[in-house]
């Protein structure tokens, strides 16, 4: 054996134990992180499933099922008004081929009757109201209420108004900055500091690189809060890729790489709550569930309230 062989196979050695004593014992170095609020039951769209997306109508009733949650996108009127839309461009929800950004918060269109639920193909909602509904309308309706507030383009002016509004109604500890984008997600985070992080897809795969490498017991984790897709839905529900392979083998390989215990676990003891979107059947449910996931973000709250239910879960505000 040589020399360097003889030191470097007892360090990594040593290294690899000490790598999975902490990834279980995350506590012995880093400060357990209490939860202001946890979540079990997330409203996809305020519960896009059964109502009109993103509508109080839809908000109300995903309260109705006791929802811990409500997960929104937000964009910004021709006149500085923050409404809750998934979308930039109306085509889709209204018919109308404008951009919200061109338009007064008066001028909006009502949405279409019904609304095909992205999630759940070829399954549609309907409801009576239509109208696009204010942030600051939610915030007043929903005063305690978490909130998950997504942000999907590089809209600066949208990120200070929406970091005005939480400070306005106090809502700095109950109100998430959600962005897929890391560049995004550091104007949310210097825009209001205070507001409680999600991971970017970037901090995502490091995570998972991390896990992997054993270096996640050693590294800060800012966030508090992983929203993930579930590996199952890809290539049922959920198709990433145009390429009908690509999607089969990203749900192989994504569920090899995300659905462990041992990740989820850690994160969870680091104060990091794991919510895997969108599941709309209660074997997705239950797959999320078997690895330890805090909670499940669904269009269907009525379906997933009647799952937790019947299960004794439910979620534990620290």
């Amino acid at each position: 054996m040589s020399l360097s062989l003889y030191y470097a196979l007892p360090a990594l050695g040593s290294y690899a134990m000490l790598s999975i004593f902490f990834l279980r014992w995350p506590h012995l170095l880093h400060t357990p992180r209490a939860p202001t609020f946890r979540v079990r039951l997330a409203a996809h769209r305020g519960g896009s499933g059964e109502l009109l997306e993103s509508t109080m109508e839809a908000m109300e009733n995903s309260m109705a099922q006791r929802s811990d949650l409500l997960e929104l996108d937000c964009q910004l009127t021709r006149d500085k008004v923050v409404v809750v839309s998934h979308d930039e461009n109306l085509y889709r929800q209204s018919g109308l081929n404008r951009d919200v950004g061109s338009l007064d918060f008066e001028d909006l269109p009502l949405y279409k009757e019904e609304l095909e639920v992205y999630f759940s193909p070829g399954h549609f909602a309907h409801g009576s109201d239509r109208r696009m509904v204010r942030l600051e309308d939610l915030f007043q309706r929903f005063p305690r209420t978490p909130m998950s507030v997504e942000i999907k383009g590089n809209n600066e002016e949208l990120i200070r108004e929406i970091a005005d509004l939480v400070r306005r109604y106090d809502r700095n500890e109950i109100t998430i900055w959600a962005s897929e984008n890391r560049s995004v997600m550091k104007k949310c985070k210097a825009a209001n500091p205070e507001m409680p992080l999600s991971f970017t897809i970037s901090r995502g795969f490091w995570v998972l690189l991390s896990y992997y490498l054993g270096l996640l017991p050693f590294i800060p984790i800012p966030e508090k809060f992983f929203f993930c897709f579930l590996p199952n839905i890809i290539n049922r529900t959920y198709f990433p890729f145009s390429c009908s392979c690509l999607n089969q083998l990203s749900a192989v390989v994504s569920k090899w790489l995300i659905m462990r215990k041992s990740l989820i676990r850690h994160l969870e003891e680091r104060g990091v709550q794991v919510v895997f979107w969108c599941l709309n059947e209660e074997s997705d449910f239950e797959a999320a569930f078997s690895v330890g996931a805090t909670g499940v973000m669904t269009d269907y709250p009525t379906a997933l309230r009647h799952y937790l239910d019947n299960r004794g879960l439910a979620a534990q505000t620290s």
